[in-house]
Formats: structure tokens, sequence, C-alpha cells
């Protein structure tokens, strides 16, 4: 059996020129660009797949993205062949050459790097790569994902510079009514009202965090951080939170959606430029296996006491 090695990826894209994260035929996508680089890089094909932390929506942005990619240790030859360990470079001039083992992975892994980022568009980067530790899975091992919405209620409108990050909303925005109605979505729910159902998979979640902040420049920023999210849910979430701060909806609306447990048409699914991934977060080594091993058990709600 061929010995393979798995590679962790952070990094992030501007998701506009992209129809989302997920490989798509005929279309450009974020998985898509990145397996056919190290695939060229490396001499592999079929490109090999990687696995993400999120998988984000046409459109939807990423600082933060984790990813892993199991490779084969020998297709690190295609960066290397030529070159020993860097030890070989301090030998002076008629010095004895004593055997050097070859460059191993985590070694060769700044020359991969250095190749993505002159193969790669510019719209995206991977910040760094690292030899996982065991039992790590940028999916199922993953605590929480931090994502953070951008909105401007600004007469004149967004900043052009700004366009393709930050959604302009025609209403003026109240800072503490959307804070109201976001501190009633906390907390363990069923959030199929703001989710769109995919067959066999859940709807329960932990919302960790859901809170608003204006920035000096008059944007506001919502932060959303949950152990996962399903389909949708943090466009939805903030949809129903921009009806209430500009009046349109009582405060108690999307508790009151929320607790219904079923999509309502009521909710608009907000643009997804407007939506970056901002962080990933991951336990201590020893527990990530064990993580991964809980994230995969179907949840269900306790029933109430």
């Amino acid at each position: 059996m061929q010995d393979v090695v798995r590679v962790r990826l952070d990094l992030g894209y501007d998701g506009t020129g992209f129809s989302g994260w997920a490989a798509q035929p005929g279309r450009r996508t974020v998985q898509g660009e990145i397996e056919s680089a190290l695939g060229r890089i490396l001499r592999l094909d079929p490109p090999p797949g990687l696995t993400v932390a999120g998988r984000t929506d046409a459109g939807v942005h990423a600082r933060g993205q984790v990813a892993h990619v199991d490779l084969p240790v020998a297709s690190f030859d295609a960066l290397t062949r030529d070159r020993r360990h860097p030890a070989a470079a301090q030998v002076p001039p008629g010095g004895p050459l004593e055997p050097l083992e070859p460059l191993g992975v985590a070694e060769r892994l700044p020359a991969l790097l250095r190749r993505l980022s002159g193969v790669l568009p510019a719209d995206v980067r991977v910040h760094r790569l690292s030899v996982a530790p065991e039992g790590f899975d940028a999916r199922f091992s993953a605590l929480s994902r931090r994502y953070a919405y951008r909105v401007s209620d600004a007469p004149g409108g967004v900043d052009p510079l700004r366009r393709h990050e930050v959604l302009w909303h025609l209403r003026p925005l109240d800072l503490d009514l959307l804070n109201a109605a976001a501190s009633r979505l906390l907390g363990e729910h069923d959030f199929a009202a703001f989710c769109k159902k995919r067959e066999g998979a859940t709807t329960i979640r932990e919302l960790q965090r859901l809170d608003w902040a204006r920035e000096d420049d008059g944007v506001l920023v919502a932060t959303v951080v949950a152990d996962a999210f399903c389909h949708s849910m943090v466009r939805a979430l903030v949809g129903s939170l921009l009806a209430v701060g500009d009046g349109r909806r009582p405060v108690e609306w999307p508790g009151e959606v929320l607790a219904r447990a079923v999509r309502d048409s009521g909710v608009h699914v907000a643009p997804a430029h407007g939506l970056c991934l901002e962080e990933v977060r991951y336990p201590a080594q020893p527990d990530l296996a064990a993580r991964a091993a809980q994230t995969r058990r179907l949840r269900t709600l306790a029933p109430p006491a």
C-alpha cells in the first residue's frame, strides 16, 4: 500500500467569481481550482480530493477556511527530484560528503506552497500548509465556525471598493433591535425554519454567538458562531434580523419562526456577497478523533423536561 500523508490547508478566497466551494461540472469553483493546481504540481491524475470545513455557496467569501487532502508521499518527488537535505549546502568545498536523508514531507511543504501561489488564480490563496496531526479531519473535527455578515445602511450606498463584500440595505437599521432579536435565537435548536433541508441531514445546531456591532465606518457586522451550520442558515438568520432592524417585523418574530421549526416564506435569505467565513476552531490534538466521531453521530434534541 502506498504511503499517504494528510496535509492541512489554511486558505482564503474572494467568492465573487466562484460558483461556491464544491466542485461542479462546467463551473468554476474553489475546490476545483485548488484540486486542479495540486494535480498539476504533484503530477497526480486524477487530482487529489479535498475535504473542507465549511462548503460555502456561490458568492460567499472566506478568510479562515480550512481543508485537508491526502497525498501520496511519493508525489512530493515532483517538487524536489534534484534536491537533497538543506544541510548539504553547508558542506565546505572539498569537504566530506556524508549520506543524507531525502527531504521529508514537512520540509517540502514550503516548496509546494510557493508553487501553489504561482499556479492558483489571484482570487484564491493558500496561506499555510502543514502536516495534519493524527485524527484531524477538516470537517468533522471542527468545534465551531465563525462567520461575519457585513451590511451598510448608508443613504448613499456602499463604498465602491467594498461592494463585493458589503451588502447595501435600503432602510436604516437599529442596532439595539438587531441584537434584541438575535439574542432570542441562541442555543441548541432545530433550525429547520432557517435551513434548506437536505435528505438525511439534521437541522439541529448549537448557535453559540449571534450579535451585531457598528464599526467606525458605519458598516454593521453580524458575528455568527455555531458548532456547524446547515445550508443557507447564516444568510436566512441575517435576512430575518434585517427585517426586525429596519422595523418591518417585531423583535419577537425571528424567535417565533424558530420555534415553529418549519421553513417560513417570510424569511428572506440575505445575498451571498455580504457573508465571509472568518475562522474554524479545532480541539487540541488528543481530542481530534473523538470530536470527529461525535460530530458524525446524527443529532436529536432532548425532550423538554
